[in-house]
């Protein structure tokens, strides 16, 4: 057994130092992380493979589910932005029942379950009824689409924060239309991040615009983020609208906004033109 296999399975780590395991009647709510199973933590491997009653999303992916053990009761709530699925007290319920049972409970989101993830939801009706819960930290979508695409959120003298938004709300014409939102989000000088925004980049384009942004900005459209069947779409704030059309994988789409786009893609181009066996040469001269 390897040392990663150690670690995922006992809860006791390598270094000794007590881990606390998950308790009957307790509910962990868990980010899996973006992605693949390499990119989900030790210590929320190891939650998981506690667990005798799992209810999981539709973006958790299937070798996460691997280290769940064959007696657990496995839920499906799918939770995907416009797909059908079961609603959020359906869920609290479901989630409610199980821990009563005795069951040691784990919900297992994609990402992080504080980024738009309503873990936070839950776990306030889980505590309104009287059961525990903990919250495992998990790799966001913003986050791991970064890594995976070598485009960073902060850059010194660019950008020097980040601002993750919900592009479900671009849903509201009223809140879409207000410029004010539009031109703060701008004058932040920030790298703007839009989970689940794909659907919803025309309103998008349309509020930036109007609020005097640069068309020539650049939009990186990250499908399927640390994954590997990743899509990169590069576009700019003007043709963004159109390069969201043009994307047809269903995957679950980010769309990252910024100078530090054009910073990734000037990476890519170096990594792509470096002579491996020209490096060889240099360092066994």
């Amino acid at each position: 057994m390897n040392t990663v296999d150690r670690l995922i399975q006992s809860v006791e780590p390598i270094g000794g130092d007590s881990v606390t395991a998950l308790e009957a009647g307790e509910v962990a709510i868990v980010g899996a992380g973006c992605g693949q199973l390499d990119l989900m933590t030790i210590k929320a491997a190891r939650i998981v493979a506690q667990a005798d009653a799992l209810v999981f999303d539709s973006l958790v992916s299937s070798d996460i589910l691997t280290l769940v053990s064959t007696h657990c009761q496995r839920h499906f709530v799918g939770k995907r932005c416009g797909q059908p699925s079961i609603k959020q007290e359906d869920i609290n319920a479901l989630l409610l029942k199980l821990a009563k049972q005795g069951r040691k409970v784990v919900r297992l989101k994609g990402g992080d379950p504080h980024i738009f993830g309503r873990g936070s939801e839950e776990a306030l009706y889980l505590a309104e009824h009287n059961v525990r819960s903990q919250f495992i930290a998990g790799v966001t979508a913003a986050l791991g689409s970064a890594s995976s695409t070598g485009i960073p959120l902060t850059f010194r003298g660019m950008a020097r924060s980040v601002t993750l938004i919900t592009g479900t709300k671009m849903r509201d014409d009223n809140n879409a239309a207000i410029a004010t939102q539009w031109h703060a989000l701008l004058a932040a000088q920030s790298t703007l991040v839009f989970y689940m925004g794909k659907e919803q980049a025309n309103r998008i384009a349309t509020g930036l615009l109007e609020a005097n942004c640069q068309g020539l900005l650049p939009v990186a459209f990250v499908t399927n983020g640390g994954r590997t069947n990743q899509i990169v779409t590069y576009a700019t704030v003007s043709t963004m609208a159109q390069a969201a059309m043009s994307i047809y994988d269903a995957g679950p789409t980010l769309i990252i906004i910024g100078e530090v786009v054009s910073v990734g893609q000037q990476l890519a181009t170096l990594l792509a033109n470096i002579d491996d066996s020209t490096q060889y040469e240099a360092i066994y001269a």
